[in-house]
């Protein structure tokens, strides 16, 4: 993959408020409407996918590509892991690392883990149709998450998909209901965002994978969010279709095992 947009490449030197003042940038760089050409359908997966099985690897196909991306951190440095899917088995791995410069601050995520995801997305022989990253997007206090400010860097669609809710308030009760695999609850921005009117949708909680015995255990729901060219809809859409039985989508899944492994020396 190519930069589109070196200008916003994390710069960990940069000051808190020079970084805030990139994301504003970012932000009314990034286009949070449909802008891929790309139909949820043809994305579907019927099984997961068995990412061990090198015998697949291939680059040949016709199908769009879809990488997943995840981070992990080692005493120094984070590392990034890129796993690239067409037509349901991996046909590429990347990866990426890069010396860790700041702390964790809420908000400046991708100033600490960007570089390595860079790295690993550079390395990528594929040219990916969407990207799925392990982080928040829209669903940021400028508007700006991980998966935006990766989006707009290589002007790529991008989705992101956290565990966590960073900001923004629900428009139901997520944490005291019991939520049915498939349900979805819109998120809207409150005053936490700042680039935003109030009420304006900025991702879903998705429920990708659920229980049928709530009175004994429960899977928490995903945070998703548009990153860059899709819109809050299609984000779930894209999530649904991608995710085979697991609470993760299939690309971030193995992405996330491949990254634990390369963060242990196992690769």
């Amino acid at each position: 993959m190519e930069l589109e947009h070196p200008e916003f490449l994390p710069d960990p030197s940069l000051s808190a408020a020079e970084m805030e003042a990139m994301q504003r940038d970012i932000a009314e760089t990034a286009v949070f409407d449909d802008d891929h050409g790309l139909d949820p359908s043809a994305l579907a997966l019927a099984d997961s996918i068995n990412a061990a099985d090198d015998a697949q690897a291939t680059l040949d196909g016709d199908g769009p590509v879809v990488v997943g991306v995840d981070q992990a951190f080692r005493e120094d440095d984070a590392v990034s892991a890129a796993v690239a899917i067409r037509d349901g088995a991996v046909v590429e791995r990347a990866y990426g690392r890069a010396d860790l410069e700041i702390p964790y601050i809420p908000g400046l995520l991708a100033f600490r883990e960007g570089s390595a995801i860079v790295d690993a997305l550079q390395s990528l022989a594929v040219d990916p149709d969407l990207l799925v990253l392990d982080g928040s997007g829209r669903i940021h206090y400028r508007e700006a998450g991980l998966a935006t400010h990766v989006g707009v860097l290589f002007d790529a669609p991008a989705v992101g998909v956290a565990k966590n809710l960073l900001c923004g308030t629900p428009t139901e009760n997520v944490e005291d209901r019991y939520l049915a695999a498939g349900e979805r609850v819109a998120i809207e921005a409150d005053d936490e965002v700042e680039t935003c009117p109030n009420g304006t949708t900025i991702g879903h909680y998705y429920q990708s994978k659920q229980y049928d015995t709530p009175e004994r255990r429960h899977v928490n729901p995903l945070v998703v969010s548009p990153g860059h060219r899709v819109r809050a809809e299609t984000t779930v859409e894209f999530v649904a279709a991608t995710c085979a039985g697991y609470k993760l989508p299939e690309p971030t899944r193995h992405a996330d095992a491949l990254v634990g492994e390369r963060a242990r020396g196992e690769r």
